[in-house]
């Protein structure tokens, strides 16, 4: 069992980071286009979809199958709890939040643009979409390399 939500984990964890990656693109192309307003109204809807049909539950399946990953652990690891194996799961778990946190200001960010009411700029956007990326990178050493 453990092996299988392993693999749903990962499965739910790259369908998050795929909208978290596009999102802010699309974010991009609108921010630079508002003056095209047939090509806004395109963007819109594939905002919202994106973020309410793929980046929510992709989001809540990696977080709920992390979580189950936490409790089975203890069994699949010879009865060690892993909580108590050292502050590596701690800061991971940490990034997890931040990573949230970004996730849930794209959603924050996409009903402003909704309303027009965003001013943030392509650049901006370029740049915000940097931060999943190494908020992935933290995460994914905390996980291979557990370094405390």
């Amino acid at each position: 069992m453990y092996d299988w939500i392993v693999w749903f984990h990962i499965i739910s964890l790259i369908s998050w980071f795929a909208v978290l990656f596009y999102m802010p693109r699309l974010f991009v192309y609108h921010a630079e286009n508002a003056d095209n307003a047939g090509f806004i109204e395109v963007v819109k809807v594939m905002e919202f979809k994106i973020y309410q049909y793929i980046g929510v539950p992709a989001m809540w399946a990696t977080v709920i199958s992390g979580v189950a990953l936490i409790f089975l652990s203890t069994s699949h690891y010879g009865g060690v709890n892993i909580l108590s194996t050292g502050g590596w799961l701690h800061a991971k778990i940490f990034f997890v939040v931040l990573l949230m946190a970004y996730f849930f200001s794209l959603g924050t960010i996409r009903k402003k643009l909704l309303k027009d009411a965003c001013v943030k700029s392509g650049k901006f956007f370029r740049f915000y979409n940097e931060i999943p990326t190494i908020l992935l990178m933290i995460i994914i050493a905390m996980v291979m390399i557990r370094p405390f």
